[in-house]
């Protein structure tokens, strides 16, 4: 037993959970960050040298602590805690950052602090107390309302991608979801979808009435809004009977998998189906024998993590529970780290493409450099989104890559706009494109 000298060691456990409509849920993991800047440097061990070493697209654009998961951690704890009010500044370094995860798998290899739902928290937080989001999200917003989907282009004509000689099925158990950018914007990628599973001879249907994921409403802190917009898609998808939901669009992925389990209190396996990336269900059937790539594609490729579907996709588990002495907490809480990503499904079909030579670049998987273009930053900070690309193409050339293949259309469109910028000459592809020049029609 304790003597009396010994009591002021032992505190009392305090009830929490992972719930980001509560910003008092992570004051503990803000207020424990000992600015180690982990979430700023890939970690030695898995570098071969200095050249590119960061891992955080704002700390490495803007040079100054605040940026950093480690100065975002100390204003959004003086934020909680009543201490800071909120100003213009405060409001600009937390939206000036992609929420890509990288500071949040840093922090856990040391500290296990929940850095990226502080992040998110911070962000409900913003739009509740009136300050949040920022005018270019609110944008947004306002043409998801009207129209449902991002661009404000004519709802009537989302499903204009269809390619000729492909007719979705009116039931099928694989439901394809196109999204908003492949729909309007980057069709060839919705229709290379369409391609390989007529290729591979499987049936697929669309949603009855397709709308926005909400991936930009739930990024920057519109929780109602984006909660309205999970409870309409889930029941959508629920009454159609598919068992598989099939995206080929990274941030869609990432939504449906994490990000609506999320808002619904729910675990992504209570959903009622399974969400797929496109790249898990090809892997699947290249190594089946139901999918065959034949068509040579001769170039030095490499091939792009994309953050949505790679350390920020393992699947959500609701948790509630008791925070005592050192942090420790009970029940037992399984930390998402970002390593049951897809990290070798998309490696694994460039690798059985004929011609392919596939080089790695020195930041890959979960340690991988954001392509700035996420989570609400192109729209409002185009100028970060251009510099984290810029960075990343650096690191592209330096392995003599002449290909730069991902699997998310707002990383393809934001490399391409930065190779156009820079006048190189790096190919900038969809790994649907790729998988679709390399196939053979099994019909």
């Amino acid at each position: 037993m304790a003597n009396e000298s010994d009591v002021r060691y032992y505190k009392p456990k305090t009830k929490f959970s992972l719930d980001i409509t509560d910003v008092q849920n992570f004051v503990y993991d803000m207020s424990r960050c000992i600015k180690c800047k982990g979430c700023s440097w890939v970690d030695h061990t898995y570098m071969p040298g200095t050249k590119f070493m960061t891992r955080c697209p704002s700390a490495t654009k803007y040079e100054f602590d605040a940026y950093g998961a480690y100065g975002k951690m100390r204003i959004g704890h003086a934020l909680a805690e009543g201490v800071l009010e909120w100003n213009e500044k405060a409001l600009e370094v937390l939206y000036a950052c992609t929420l890509c995860g990288a500071c949040d798998v840093g922090c856990k290899r040391n500290l296990d602090l929940e850095i990226e739902l502080s992040l998110e928290s911070l962000r409900v937080k913003a739009v509740k107390d009136g300050i949040g989001p920022m005018p270019a999200h609110k944008k947004i917003a306002d043409n998801i309302e009207k129209h449902h989907n991002m661009a404000a282009a004519p709802h009537k004509k989302r499903t204009d991608w269809i390619p000729e000689g492909i007719t979705p099925s009116k039931k099928a158990d694989v439901l394809y979801f196109a999204g908003c950018t492949a729909s309007y914007v980057n069709k060839e990628i919705a229709q290379s979808t369409a391609k390989i599973l007529k290729a591979a001879n499987v049936d697929f249907m669309l949603m009855p009435d397709e709308w926005c994921c909400g991936n930009t409403l739930f990024s920057v802190g519109m929780i109602d809004e984006g909660k309205a917009q999970a409870l309409r898609n889930v029941e959508a998808v629920r009454k159609t009977g598919a068992a598989t939901l099939l995206t080929s669009c990274a941030e869609c992925y990432r939504m449906w998998k994490v990000d609506y389990p999320k808002l619904l209190n729910i675990a992504t396996d209570d959903l009622g189906f399974k969400v797929v990336h496109l790249v898990e269900y090809v892997d699947g059937m290249v190594k089946s024998g139901a999918l065959k790539m034949k068509n040579t594609f001769e170039t030095r490729m490499t091939y792009h993590d994309a953050c949505s579907m790679s350390r920020l996709s393992d699947p959500w588990t609701p948790y509630e529970g008791n925070r005592g002495w050192m942090g420790c907490v009970e029940p037992r809480l399984k930390r998402r780290r970002g390593t049951g990503g897809i990290y070798a499904q998309p490696r694994d079909i460039l690798k059985a493409i004929p011609g392919v030579d596939l080089l790695e670049m020195p930041r890959m998987r979960e340690n991988a450099f954001c392509c700035g273009a996420g989570r609400g930053v192109k729209e409002a900070f185009p100028d970060l989104a251009r510099s984290s690309a810029a960075h990343r193409l650096e690191e592209v050339k330096d392995i003599g890559a002449e290909t730069l293949v991902t699997a998310c259309p707002w990383c393809k469109n934001n490399f391409a706009q930065a190779v156009k910028a820079a006048g190189d000459d790096v190919q900038v592809l969809d790994i649907s494109e790729v998988i679709c020049a390399s196939i053979e029609s099994q019909a």
